[in-house]
């Protein structure tokens, strides 16, 4: 037997059946018309974003990096809930102005940004993140040619990164950002351009749930913008000072001590240096503001044995939960928190595979998990299914299509 991660805490049954933002799952599905289906529960988004700005200092704004997840319905109701929104293609710049976002609250990085990204966004008014002097001059050149006034940040490859991240976006070589000894001469370039100077970003990694290496991270965020900006020679209007939160997945896993982050920061806002006494300070935060309002439901159509082992085959699978899978950045697989959602009030019966409808056997959604007597017709839930879910698998994979996706 395998564990399973950590299912949210909050999660409750009704009925027998797991309940999702006050609804049982067979009537989301019902209403959806059918699985596989994404539910996104606005209460758990609410509540994670309470917490957060409870325990943070006042002064910093909390972002919502929209790669985590652009379900439309989703992305209208965090306008109302977060102060920025940070982009990273001209697609979902498209998406933010569909949804009427002001675009004086968007922040567009990503270092492969084509000319024609590039024009919209300086038609719109976003802020840029410079992640190249080529790029900032092809930004200015762009700028003149259409006569507007760009607004121009410059992302910094700092030299350090977020200990024990998942995804280490800092320190040493890096396709993003420029390295930050490099930094003084291209904001100067930039001023001299005649942009609109906005400041930096400086993102270390993704995915810690070590309370002592985020502060330790921002601490360095903080001081390396003070260094930096002081030999600019001017105060910093802006600075993005990443993310990192991670969310439990895994067996094993606790829970970021987001009290202790806040207290931390709390703590260093207190000490400024004069060049970052009137900055505008914000975090950029995805998964940590969703990953848990979502949960993945696929239904069960085939019950096997197999040489003794029990395979629980679903019409869902990899295409739509690659990270579930095991095959989004991990290099052992292991399990996501997983359960029975029809029979969520029932204890563990036997231990049994759950696999997809996809023809290879990477498609796997729990390994020899313990789970309550499942047959046909059931609904299996995968749990933290809210980030890098729908947008971040390959849903066309062996023509299957997308999975429904609702807000509730």
């Amino acid at each position: 037997m395998k564990p399973l991660g950590p299912i949210p805490p909050g999660f409750v049954s009704r009925d027998g059946e797991l309940v999702i933002g006050g609804g049982k799952v067979s009537d989301l599905v019902a209403e959806a018309g059918g699985t596989p289906l994404f539910v996104y529960a606005r209460d758990r988004i609410a509540t994670r974003l309470s917490h957060l700005r409870a325990a943070m200092p006042a002064r910093v704004g909390i972002n919502y990096a929209i790669k985590a997840n652009p379900f439309e319905p989703l992305l209208s109701y965090m306008r109302g809930q977060v102060d920025g929104f940070d982009i990273a293609s001209g697609g979902e710049l498209q998406l933010v102005e569909r949804i009427g976002i002001d675009p004086a609250k968007v922040s567009f990085a990503g270092p492969g940004k084509r000319d024609d990204e590039l024009e919209a966004a300086l038609v719109a008014g976003v802020t840029l993140n410079c992640e190249s002097e080529g790029e900032a001059a092809r930004t200015l050149a762009i700028a003149e040619r259409i006569g507007r006034t760009p607004r121009m940040a410059v992302r910094v490859n700092p030299d350090f990164e977020l200990k024990g991240s998942g995804m280490k976006m800092g320190g040493g070589a890096k396709p993003f950002g420029v390295d930050a000894e490099r930094v003084p001469a291209l904001v100067r370039s930039i001023i001299e351009g005649r942009a609109e100077w906005r400041g930096f970003h400086i993102f270390t990694g993704s995915q810690a749930l070590s309370a002592d290496a985020i502060i330790d991270a921002q601490a360095n965020v903080l001081d390396l913008a003070a260094r930096l900006s002081d030999e600019v020679g001017i105060p910093l209007p802006k600075l993005n000072m990443g993310g990192g939160f991670g969310i439990p997945y895994f067996p094993g896993d606790s829970p970021l001590d987001i009290a202790a982050v806040g207290e931390a920061l709390h703590g260093r806002l207190a000490d400024l240096p004069a060049s970052l006494a009137r900055t505008d300070l914000c975090l950029e935060l995805g998964r940590y503001l969703v990953g848990e309002a979502g949960v993945y439901l696929t239904r069960v159509i085939d019950r096997k044995e197999s040489n003794g082992v029990t395979y629980l085959v679903t019409d869902g699978g990899l295409h739509h939960q690659l990270a579930a899978s095991g095959n989004f950045g991990t290099v052992v697989r292991r399990n996501y928190p997983v359960a029975i959602a029809s029979r969520f009030a029932a204890e563990p019966a036997e231990e049994v595979n759950v696999v997809g409808c996809l023809c290879t056997p990477l498609d796997r959604l729990a390994d020899a998990a313990e789970l309550p007597y499942a047959d046909v017709g059931d609904l299996v839930a995968v749990f933290c299914a809210g980030a890098y879910g729908a947008s971040a698998s390959p849903a066309s994979f062996l023509g299957q299509g997308p999975a429904r996706e609702m807000l509730v």
